[in-house]
């Protein structure tokens, strides 16, 4: 059968530190209260993306990528990951802070999806006043200065604090400290693996009553300890115009404003594409077929068909390929 944009049903996760935003910002109306993340598309095992459009509905996305191969993945991506989703897509709704955390390089799921980096990145759709980001250190510190900091409860004074407001686009690597902040609404990419060490999370108690757990050790393993420079990416929209935001081993990320209709060939990259909608509504033809996109849904186009159409009177979407 010929592929077609596919839609897929939010995994919502509830958190002691989520929201109501996701239901009120981003139309997802079955989501439940303090439901911290929806995660859009995944192939991790337990929060498995199902599709919710045309012919495939019902199919497991693990299912469709074996199922369809390349035809879905790409050639370039199947060569790296096999015949395997190599990429992780979540809206964030932080009401709380979150506790202050670290990804390590070694991704467990590189081996099959071909990517080493495991650099994550986001992008900001919503902020209360003076919300902010915590992203590694104003100053260069020792790893002895750092646990000594931890001891005392004197970690937060020290780690770079940066205001934010919806557009701003931030690359995390993997060592890099960070933390979304209370009032923030954001998107995350990141290659497919959920590995994170917890290192300090303000003595606060879980839904099951309890402090959660925390892997100060694995943390201080991996930190890089350097001051960060200025992590925000600065870029200029352009209305109508693609505008790179990232390109890393893992994934490309372009920034579409649009108010009028947009081609987008991207066959020759031989790579899926992922359009994520953070601003508007818009409409996507390809293969003879009409979705409409509105704030908060995402779609993934099949590499079959990724000579698309994007139209919109006012609109914004990431556009995400390998």
């Amino acid at each position: 059968m010929n592929l077609y944009p596919l839609k897929f049903r939010p995994v919502f996760k509830r958190t002691i530190w989520g929201g109501t935003k996701l239901r009120q910002l981003l139309h997802k109306t079955l989501a439940p209260e303090n439901t911290g993340e929806s995660w859009e598309i995944s192939v991790v095992p337990g929060q498995m993306s199902v599709a919710k459009n045309g012919p495939l509905a019902g199919k497991d996305l693990d299912v469709l990528c074996k199922h369809f191969g390349p035809q879905l993945l790409g050639e370039k991506v199947a060569l790296q990951a096999g015949d395997s989703f190599p990429l992780l897509f979540k809206f964030i709704d932080a009401a709380q802070n979150l506790s202050i955390q670290v990804h390590p390089a070694e991704n467990p799921a590189s081996a099959v999806h071909g990517c080493f980096e495991n650099t994550k990145m986001w992008y900001v759709l919503q902020a209360d006043p003076g919300a902010r980001l915590l992203l590694g250190f104003e100053e260069s510190i020792t790893a002895q200065e750092y646990k000594s900091l931890l001891e005392e409860g004197n970690l937060l004074p020290h780690l770079g604090s940066y205001e934010v407001q919806p557009g701003d686009c931030f690359l995390i690597p993997p060592g890099r400290i960070y933390a979304i902040g209370a009032g923030i609404l954001l998107a995350e990419v990141k290659p497919v693996s959920n590995i994170t060490y917890r290192l300090y999370d303000y003595h606060r108690k879980g839904l099951d009553g309890k402090e959660r757990t925390l892997q100060t050790q694995q943390a201080q393993n991996i930190i890089d300890f350097s001051a960060t420079t200025e992590p925000r990416i600065h870029y200029i929209a352009r209305l109508n115009q693609p505008v790179n935001v990232a390109h890393t081993p893992c994934f490309t990320i372009n920034v579409l404003e649009l108010q009028e209709h947009m081609r987008r060939d991207l066959k020759e990259q031989k790579t899926f594409v992922v359009y994520v909608c953070v601003k508007g509504q818009a409409q996507l033809q390809c293969n003879g077929y009409t979705l409409p996109l509105q704030t908060g849904e995402t779609v993934l186009v099949p590499a079959q068909c990724a000579d698309c159409t994007l139209s919109a009177e006012q609109a914004k979407l990431l556009e995400i390929y390998i």
